[in-house]
């Protein structure tokens, strides 16, 4: 029998060794089977969204009306010129205003009126129409400043 010695210098090929590899298999599976025990499950939500509507209904749309305040004290009902510029009273303003709120509380929907009033308006003139949507019982009004051009 000949001794071991480790300054020998032999052949050195010990051909291809396959227990590493089945180590490295294992360590891999070992990786996979332990992980699939960290993913979570989704779970499906039974909730209903909002916004959904049949389509067997019909749907009803509001019209808006916009009132427009000019700088210059002019008032306009959907592009159309009401009172005079200077009087605190609006009669034309309050009747057709009267007429639109009984309209849609015949036809049971809401009045939507949006006030647009440009920058340099006067604040009386603002006063004014609210008035005039106050005779005609309208309270939902919604404001805005026009805006400038550049």
């Amino acid at each position: 029998m000949k001794a071991y010695n480790p300054n020998s210098h032999g052949d050195g090929n010990l051909g291809f060794q396959i227990a590493p590899m089945i180590d490295v298999v294992f360590v891999i599976m070992l990786f996979f089977m332990v992980m699939a025990g960290a993913v979570k499950v989704e779970r499906e939500l039974n909730q209903r969204l909002p916004g959904t509507v049949d389509s067997s209904k019909s749907v009803e749309f509001t019209d808006e009306v916009v009132i427009n305040i000019a700088e210059n004290g002019e008032v306009l009902l959907n592009d159309e010129p009401m009172d005079a510029k200077g009087g605190h009273q609006m009669p034309r303003l309050t009747g057709a205003l009267m007429r639109l709120k009984q309209s849609a509380d015949a036809a049971k929907s809401p009045t939507l009126v949006t006030v647009l009033s440009e920058p340099e308006a006067k604040y009386a003139r603002t006063v004014d129409v609210l008035d005039a949507l106050a005779a005609a019982e309208i309270t939902n009004v919604t404001f805005t400043v026009a805006e400038e051009e550049e």
